[in-house]
């Protein structure tokens, strides 16, 4: 059986790179929010490990946008 902190990373990425993939801004935000709802629980669980994970999604998950998320509200 795969341990929570397994699957909290690999859903977590797998949602940011669904992000990636998406088609439509509502889709991509979906995705995003999924992604950070997974980072959370896996954060609560080891701290260390979503940090790393995390800064590659802050990294990655907003270069489709022109603005800052605030300015997209």
């Amino acid at each position: 059986m795969e341990s929570d902190i397994r699957f909290f990373r690999r859903r977590a990425t797998e949602e940011l790179a669904a992000a990636s993939r998406a088609v439509t801004p509502s889709a991509r935000e979906r995705r995003m929010i999924l992604a950070g709802i997974f980072l959370e629980k896996l954060k609560a669980l080891d701290p260390g490990a979503s940090a790393e994970l995390a800064a590659v999604g802050q990294a990655s998950a907003f270069k489709w946008t022109s603005g800052s998320p605030a300015e997209r509200s």
